[in-house]
């Protein structure tokens, strides 16, 4: 008696989509039909007969509508459990009637507090009587049919019809797991939301990190596979509606992102974020940047990023902190390009950049516009461990000319500042340990992810030397601390003049003298920026 034919059915929805279809199949199936005031008159208006709850519990809706379904007659008409002798001697003598389907979606509350909206509202948005219902036939779900979501309607209402109005048990434990993930992200939402507006309001400082980490993700698609054809992977985007490079609308090309092609989506994004007041091209592979030019015209700045390493950019990701020109885009018209980000493009540009199938044009204007109003929340990332998750604040943190020091006898001049401050924007985005040299408005060379700093100094200068790029009068930047004063030996001799650097090496004092012997400029930033 577990699986039990469907004979009334419970509808009571916030999102109206398909609702009509779905009541008019069920009711095509001999089904009766429960609904709570709104969703009723809706069903109504299209001929459709449903039986409103107040008038089955006798019971009207209440406070403004807080009240509608919390009655045991819904409560028990759903949990009572069909195999149980007791259970059906109780309800057959109070009268109740089983309800052997729920059809409930929830308020708004994610897509309300996306927006600024003050607390009433918000509060107002919180759904008491949904995710009670859901959790009542989720728990019962061997008797009855709990749908959450508008896309499962016409595959249930074609399963009902094939199988005498009832569902395998695969389909209902497959509903079941849908409506409690639906319930739980609902919860986090919810907690999420007044723990963010408690650090707004100062009612609590976002340190120590909470007790519970509650965390609720959307899936956007499934991705062909994930960093190797043998791992499955899928992509999600924060639940809380915030945006997602995922999401962005691709305007050309034939192939969908792969997990790959996101992470350097995401990574030239960030880059591009932050040099979002200039005219700029970031080109990026494998998650570092392998080419950065700022310039007067976005044309400029793309030869400039272009000629930092022209092999490493071979199949890399272009990004654009502006609209993208016929110009530009000739440029890029013959070369190997997986993937191009911008905030637009000009129409001719756009036919020019897609008239190779395979490759993949972003439009980045909502995502950049979104970053640009978002609030002052700090973000978090989060890393899997085994059995564990690392939890922090995101780096965003940038240069504070209150803790810049120069500690050489030479202060930076003006074109050197100017190249200390882009370098050291720069170098927060590669990977540890990281070194780069800039000009003023190019990237020259990059050392990403190497044992030691040394030999990431090492990299960053033969790399400059292989595509005939000067480092004379350029700027250095390391994301931590120079340990000794090996590097600096290799700057000076190569011709950079100025380096910015964190300090705090207990050979600083070495460190600083070597600078000096070059007659370099040295600045300590006082901020780390590991990446690892």
């Amino acid at each position: 008696m577990s699986q039990m034919k469907v004979r009334t059915a419970l509808l009571s929805v916030y999102d109206k989509t398909g609702i009509v279809e779905l009541a008019r199949g069920l009711q095509d199936l001999g089904i009766q039909l429960l609904s709570t005031g709104k969703s009723a008159r809706v069903l109504s208006e299209q001929g459709i007969k449903a039986r409103e709850v107040a008038d089955y519990t006798g019971f009207p809706e209440i406070l403004g509508g807080r009240v509608k379904s919390l009655h045991p007659k819904i409560h028990a008409g759903l949990l009572f459990r069909r195999d149980n002798q007791s259970d059906r001697e109780t309800i057959e003598k109070m009268g109740i009637e089983p309800i052997d389907m729920v059809v409930v979606n929830l308020y708004p509350f994610e897509r309300v507090t996306s927006q600024i909206v003050d607390l009433t509202e918000a509060i107002e948005n919180i759904d008491i009587g949904g995710p009670t219902m859901i959790r009542a036939a989720a728990k019962n779900y061997k008797s009855v049919i709990v749908l959450t979501d508008p896309a499962d309607y016409k595959a249930v209402v074609e399963e009902l019809k094939k199988s005498q109005c009832n569902l395998s048990e695969k389909t209902r434990y497959c509903l079941m797991l849908k409506a409690f993930e639906r319930t739980a992200a609902y919860d986090t939402a919810i907690s999420t939301y007044f723990m963010q507006l408690a650090v707004k309001q100062g009612a609590r400082t976002e340190w120590p990190a909470p007790q519970k980490l509650l965390m609720s993700f959307e899936k956007i698609q499934d991705l062909r596979y994930g960093e190797n054809p043998h791992q499955k992977a899928a992509v999600y985007r924060d639940a809380l509606g915030k945006s997602c490079i995922a999401s962005s609308k691709m305007v050309a090309g034939q192939k969908e992102l792969s997990y790959t092609n996101l992470l350097d989506s995401d990574a030239a994004y960030s880059l591009i974020k932050d040099l979002s007041d200039e005219i700029s091209t970031v080109i990026i592979k494998h998650t570092n940047p392998c080419g950065i030019g700022m310039g007067k015209t976005l044309v400029e700045s793309c030869k400039k990023a272009l000629e930092t390493d022209p092999l490493s950019a071979f199949g890399g990701v272009y990004a654009f902190t502006r609209q993208v020109d016929v110009d530009t885009a000739n440029i890029l018209s013959d070369k190997f390009v997986e993937l191009v980000l911008a905030p637009g493009y000009d129409s001719s540009a756009l036919k020019i950049l897609s008239s190779k199938k395979n490759r993949r044009i972003i439009d980045l204007t909502d995502l950049l516009s979104d970053a640009q109003t978002s609030a002052s929340m700090k973000e978090k990332t989060f890393r899997r461990i085994h059995g564990g998750l690392l939890y922090q604040d995101s780096d965003t943190l940038l240069l504070d000319d209150q803790q810049l020091k120069v500690v050489t006898k030479r202060s930076p001049s003006e074109d050197e500042q100017r190249a200390l401050r882009f370098a050291w924007l720069i170098v927060r985005r590669v990977k540890s340990n990281a070194i780069v040299v800039c000009s003023r408005d190019q990237l020259i060379g990059v050392g990403a992810g190497q044992m030691s700093r040394v030999e990431s100094c090492k990299i960053a200068l033969q790399k400059a030397k292989e595509n005939r790029l000067s480092t004379i009068g350029t700027a250095m930047a390391s994301d931590a601390f120079l340990p000794f004063r090996d590097s600096v030996d290799l700057m000076g001799a190569a011709g950079v003049t100025a380096i910015i650097q964190p300090g705090g090496s207990i050979r600083d004092t070495e460190v600083i003298e070597a600078a000096n012997e070059f007659g370099m400029a040295m600045m300590f930033s006082g901020l780390r920026h590991f990446s690892h």
